[in-house]
């Protein structure tokens, strides 16, 4: 794939690449929609990446370029960039240039493989952070070396996405695709942005962990997204704490608004069960997980209202199936569902919920 890479680099621009980077979509075990909230998470990275192949130029100006379709290329001045501006997709990888300081005297930069965009895996977070790996290399910030330096990558990568895409993201998606490894979970608080990996090794267990992509794409740009996130510091303002991380769960029925008291009811809730799935984890005891699995969905349905009937029925046909457990994954509102299964019941599983679009994470 690189080969072929390059070879498309060189007929875009007409000159080699300095290099190819790559960075993995992620898949979010449970922790869903309280990365802004202070809360915690336990994303996991998956075989998708995103790859781009980048060369550096001195003159200030930006090429993008990229091998899906309807991805339209992009020429400009770095200094032109910052919130609102490029539109479209070029708003992401330019956007980590703006969000580095625009380090490098330029950059020409092609986009092929890629995380399935639209279903809710992180796709855009992905491009970014390929993206920032290729001007750590290419300028020498030597930031990917280290956990820390990864974390300031992150950092801009999410302040991309904010500030020049305009999508409130929290921040786990980032830190996942450039913090995660191989066949383990990464616990991320998001109120002191620590972070430790557990370990997650399913087939031992005899397990499987699929995803299913519904088809219905998934979209964070469209306002819905926003209002759950104003949500939640509208509650916590109530509440009078700092975010909802620091809510007891008995306060919540304080909240007099009634869609403010169902939200905020999620996210508490949501932490709890994050807390619980890690006690099993570090107990071994992963296939009990399921259960905790089923109620982030129901409170991600009924509470937070984030679900889409294509979600629901992915996660009731699952479960229907044999399934231990199934839920959405991503922001909602369309993408896929994250499905815990038997090795040996993962062909039944599979077929009921639409194998064509079914794969194995781990």
């Amino acid at each position: 794939m690189n080969s072929s890479l390059r070879a498309a680099f060189r007929a875009a621009f007409h000159r080699d690449p300095h290099g190819v980077w790559a960075s993995p979509g992620r898949v979010n075990l449970i922790g869903e929609h309280v990365d802004y909230a202070g809360g915690l998470c336990l994303p996991l990275a998956l075989p998708h990446c995103t790859v781009v192949a980048a060369a550096s130029r001195d003159d200030g100006k930006l090429r993008l370029r990229s091998w899906h379709r309807d991805a339209q290329p992009w020429d400009g001045a770095i200094d032109t960039v910052g919130p609102g501006h490029p539109p479209g997709w070029a708003a992401y990888p330019a956007g980590v240039m703006w969000a580095l300081g625009a380090p490098a005297g330029g950059l020409d930069l092609l986009v092929g493989e890629s995380v399935p965009p639209g279903a809710g895996l992180a796709s855009s977070a992905a491009l970014e952070c390929a993206v920032s790996l290729a001007v750590d290399a290419l300028c020498g910030l030597g930031l990917a070396a280290t956990t820390a330096g990864r974390a300031q990558l992150a950092a801009a990568c999410r302040r991309a996405e904010n500030e020049v895409v305009g999508a409130p993201t929290g921040g786990m998606d980032q830190l996942a695709s450039l913090c995660c490894i191989p066949e383990h979970a990464l616990l991320l608080d998001c109120r002191d942005h620590t972070m430790r990996h557990l370990p997650l090794n399913l087939r031992a267990a005899g397990l499987n962990l699929l995803v299913a992509d519904t088809g219905a794409p998934h979209r964070i740009v469209d306002g819905e997204y926003a209002e759950r996130r104003r949500s939640a510091e509208l509650a916590a303002a109530a509440l009078g704490v700092p975010n909802l991380r620091e809510a007891a769960s008995h306060r919540i029925a304080e909240l007099t608004d009634p869609v403010l008291r169902r939200r905020a009811r999620h996210v508490v809730s949501e932490i709890t069960r994050v807390q619980a799935v890690v006690a099993l984890l570090e107990a071994g005891r992963i296939g009990d997980i399921g259960p905790l699995l089923n109620a982030s969905h129901a409170s991600l349905r009924d509470d937070l209202e984030v679900s889409s009937p294509e979600l629901d029925d992915v996660v009731d046909a699952a479960c229907a199936a044999g399934a231990l457990g199934a839920r959405m994954t991503g922001g909602g509102f369309g993408g896929s569902a994250l499905i815990l299964v038997e090795q040996r019941a993962t062909p039944t599983v599979a077929r009921a919920v639409g194998a064509h679009r079914c794969f194995t994470v781990l």
